[in-house]
């Protein structure tokens, strides 16, 4: 009897940063030329990553309960793959408030705070793709290093940008509200990056 193929840790991680990555590339383009009309379609079309992100989850979470060895740590397989779906997650989350809030147009910052989100998704994805190899890859510090970057260049931008929002919008606290509770949503998918990196980096750490 053929043995059984063995489930590829790394290879979920690296799928589930794709999924991230598709789930920003959405937002980003959806805030790039916005629609309001086509909020509803586009928060559909991030849904479908979102779940399929799900889906893979419950597949390791599976395997893992089945597996006698595995290649890292169980607690961190398991903090590994709920940190990477948390970024899913949290940029969902931004695409849901901009429906739910009927945004009818988007500011500036808002713009250049997806952009951040997408390029720390890319960060991460190549971070995956070194944790494969993480005892003898000789880049992965340098990609945990960018997503510590891009997180603290989105700290600085939610700042400026919540900053700018109450010297044009103090009177209108409608506005406030909305765009308050969009650019805190889109801090944390930045946030969500570091957690990965932070996670990857105390496995390497504790593993070489």
């Amino acid at each position: 009897m053929a043995r059984k193929q063995e489930f590829n840790y790394f290879d979920a991680f690296i799928q589930a940063a794709d999924y991230s990555m598709q789930a920003a590339d959405i937002l980003y383009q959806t805030l790039e030329s916005y629609d309001p009309d086509a909020v509803q379609e586009r928060m559909k079309e991030i849904h479908v990553a979102e779940h399929d992100a799900d889906i893979a989850k419950h597949d390791l979470n599976r395997a893992l309960a089945r597996a006698f060895i595995t290649p890292i740590e169980r607690e961190d397989i398991l903090l590994l793959s709920q940190a990477l779906d948390d970024v899913t997650d949290a940029i969902e989350d931004v695409l849901i408030r901009l429906y739910m809030f009927n945004v009818l147009s988007i500011r500036e910052d808002a713009l250049s705070f997806a952009d951040i989100i997408k390029q720390c998704c890319a960060a991460m994805k190549v971070t995956m793709n070194e944790f494969r190899n993480f005892r003898k890859s000789t880049s992965i510090n340098e990609s945990i290093v960018e997503i510590n970057r891009l997180e603290e260049e989105g700290d600085s931008l939610y700042t400026k940008a919540v900053r700018k929002l109450y010297l044009t919008s103090r009177d209108d606290a409608v506005t406030l509200m909305i765009w308050r509770e969009i650019y805190d949503r889109m801090e944390k998918c930045c946030d969500a990056c570091e957690h990965v990196a932070n996670a990857v980096e105390g496995v390497v750490m504790n593993n070489t």
